[in-house]
């Protein structure tokens, strides 16, 4: 039986009528665990660094650079790893 992914701890900053804003911490190896996004969002990195991204068609690599943003639409369902042997930090800022 495999062990257990230590799970990644979302700390929401801000919340209003137009946007949620929350700083995702990623420990090595960690994760969010499968979730959909009810909502269009933007990433902004605060590390350089791999996240695994497993989805239903599978899963790939994504290199991230500190403060290169990307943007996905609602509906996005999937689960993010943390995929270096240290801390990985990003904002994530979700459009209501």
């Amino acid at each position: 039986m495999a062990d257990k992914r230590p799970q990644a701890v979302g700390t929401k900053q801000l919340e209003n009528e137009r946007f949620i804003v929350t700083e995702w911490r990623f420990p090595p190896g960690g994760e969010t665990g499968w979730h959909r996004h009810e909502h269009d969002y933007v990433v902004v990195p605060q590390t350089d660094g791999n996240l695994e991204i497993e989805t239903a068609e599978g899963g790939f690599v994504a290199p991230l650079k500190t403060g290169q943003s990307y943007a996905r639409s609602i509906g996005v369902e999937h689960n993010v790893i943390n995929a270096n042997d240290y801390e990985f930090v990003f904002i994530e800022v979700e459009t209501k």
